[in-house]
C-alpha cells in the first residue's frame, strides 16, 4: 500500500509531532507500506520524516496562502471578516496554480490512500477530485468554530472518504460540519519510551531562559506551548504572580517554553509582548522564556509541575501526553481532549479554563505537598503508557486504512 501524507507546514507543532509518531510506527506494523509526505513549507518535519525512511519533500505553498487563517475570526464581527476578505484577493489564482501542481504530484505517485493532516490540505482536496483514491481527513481542530473553514469543509465533504478526530469533543464538532462522512475518534499517541521519567537538569533550563542559577530547592513550573494567544500564557503569568504573592518564602521559577511557530502571526504573541507581560507583573526574577525545543524531553524532566492553561477548548494537547509520560504532575485545563481520558485528582488535576485564581490555588496546593506531586507523577506515567502510546495510535489508524474501499488497489 502506498500512502501519501499531506501537511500544510514543515514546522513541528502538535499535529506534526503526532504525524511523525504515526509514520515511525506504521512501517514497523507493516513493512510493506510505502510512505510519502508532501509539506507546504520548509522545516524540520521533512528532515525528521526522511530519517524515518519516508519519501518526504517540499511542494511550496505560496506565502500568501500559507499565512492565511481564520482562527482569529472566532466570535468576531463584520470588520474582522472584511479585513480577512481583503487578504483573500490574490488567493484564487495562487490556489488554482497550486491545485494543478498538487494534482500532478498525486498522479505521479499513484497512492492507494491520501491522508490529509491539516485544515489547509483538507481544503486542497479538489486537486484530487475524480481520482479513485480514498482520502482521510485528520481533524486536529474544532472546525465548527471557524466561520470560513466550516463553510468550505461542508462544501468539500463529498471528497472525504473518512475522517479521524483526535478527541471525542473534536469528533462531535466535526460531525456537525461533515455530516455523512464517517468520523473515527483516535487519540494521539507519543513515544512513551522516549518520553519517560528521568533525571532533570533545572540548571540547563535556567541557562536556556537566560536566568541566573536558581537557589537549591527551587520548584520549577512550566507551560510548554506555541505562542498562540489561546494557549493561556497570560493566565499562567497571572497565576504565577498570585502564587509569588501568596508564597513569598518559597523559591519558585516559572518557564514559558515555545515560540510563535506558525505564519498566521496575528493570532500569536510575540516574544516582546510576553516579556512585556512578565515585566508588568513584576516577575522578571521568577519567569524565563525558553526557546522552542525540538527535543523537549529534558524540559519536561526539569519541571516539578507541568501546566496546561489553554483558555478555550483544546482539541487534544500533545504536550499533556508527553509531560505525563515523563512522570510530571500536571495541572490541566479540563477543556482539553486529553483530559477526556483522565480522572481528575488521580492522574492529573483539572481546572476550568481561563481562571488565574483557580490555577493559583491549585499550584499552591501542589507546591506545598511533595507527596501529592509524587503520587500524581506516578499515576500520570501509568496512564500515559496505557492510553497515549504511539503504538496504540498507529494500530488504530492502520486498522482504519484497511477498512477503506479501494485502499488495496491502484487508483
Amino acid at each position: 500500500m502506498r500512502i501519501l501524507f499531506l501537511n500544510p507546514v514543515g514546522i513541528l507543532g502538535g499535529a506534526e509531532r503526532a504525524l511523525l509518531d504515526l509514520l515511525a510506527c506504521l512501517r514497523k506494523l507493516d513493512p510493506g507500506l510505502s510512505l510519502f509526505l508532501l509539506a507546504g513549507t520548509p522545516g524540520p518535519l521533512l528532515d525528521e520524516a526522511q530519517a524515518l525512511g519516508v519519501n518526504a519533500r517540499l511542494l511550496p505553498l505560496p506565502e500568501k496562502l500559507s499565512s492565511l487563517g481564520d482562527s482569529g475570526l472566532r466570535n468576531q464581527g463584520p470588520r474582522a471578516l472584511w479585513g480577512f476578505a481583503r487578504k483573500l484577493a490574490p488567493a484564487p489564482s495562487l490556489l488554482a496554480t497550486y491545485l494543478r501542481a498538487l494534482r500532478l504530484e498525486v498522479r505521479a505517485l499513484r497512492p492507494h490512500l491520501i491522508h490529509s493532516n491539516g485544515i489547509k490540505t483538507h481544503l486542497l482536496s479538489p486537486a484530487t477530485a475524480g481520482l479513485p483514491v480514498p482520502r482521510v481527513w485528520h481533524i486536529h481542530d474544532f472546525v465548527g468554530e471557524r466561520p470560513l473553514v466550516r463553510r468550505a469543509l461542508r462544501g468539500l465533504r463529498p471528497l472525504a472518504t473518512a475522517a479521524i478526530a483526535n478527541s471525542r469533543a473534536v469528533g462531535e464538532d466535526a460531525r456537525a460540519v461533515l455530516g455523512p462522512v464517517p468520523i473515527h475518534v483516535i487519540y494521539n499517541g507519543v513515544d512513551v519510551e522516549r518520553f519517560s521519567p528521568g533525571p532533570g537538569d533545572g540548571a540547563r533550563l535556567d541557562r536556556l531562559a537566560g536566568l541566573p542559577p536558581a537557589p537549591v530547592g527551587t520548584l520549577r513550573v512550566g507551560l510548554v506551548a506555541t505562542y498562540a494567544r489561546w494557549k493561556g500564557h497570560e493566565v499562567f503569568l497571572q497565576a504565577a504572580a498570585g502564587l509569588v504573592r501568596e508564597c513569598p518564602t518559597v523559591p519558585l521559577r516559572f518557564y514559558l517554553v515555545g515560540a510563535p511557530l506558525y505564519r498566521t502571526q496575528d493570532s500569536q504573541y510575540s516574544e516582546a509582548e510576553l516579556r512585556g507581560l512578565v515585566k508588568a507583573l513584576g516577575l522578571e526574577a521568577q519567569v524565563g522564556l525558553v526557546p522552542f525545543q525540538q527535543e523537549p524531553v529534558d524540559v519536561y524532566r526539569a519541571l516539578d509541575i507541568f501546566v496546561h492553561a489553554s483558555t478555550r477548548r483544546e482539541p487534544f494537547g500533545l504536550t499533556i501526553a508527553e509531560a505525563m509520560a515523563c512522570g510530571r504532575p500536571a495541572l490541566l485545563s479540563r477543556a482539553s481532549g486529553a483530559a477526556e481520558q483522565l480522572t481528575d485528582g488521580v492522574e492529573a488535576l483539572t481546572l476550568p479554563p481561563g481562571e488565574p485564581p483557580a490555577l493559583t490555588a491549585a499550584l499552591r496546593g501542589l507546591v506545598g505537598d511533595a507527596d501529592l506531586r509524587e503520587r500524581l507523577g506516578r499515576a500520570a506515567r501509568t496512564a500515559a503508557v496505557a492510553r497515549f502510546s504511539r503504538e496504540r495510535y498507529a494500530e488504530q489508524v492502520l486498522a482504519l486504512y484497511r477498512t477503506l474501499p479501494t485502499a488495496g488497489g491502484n487508483p
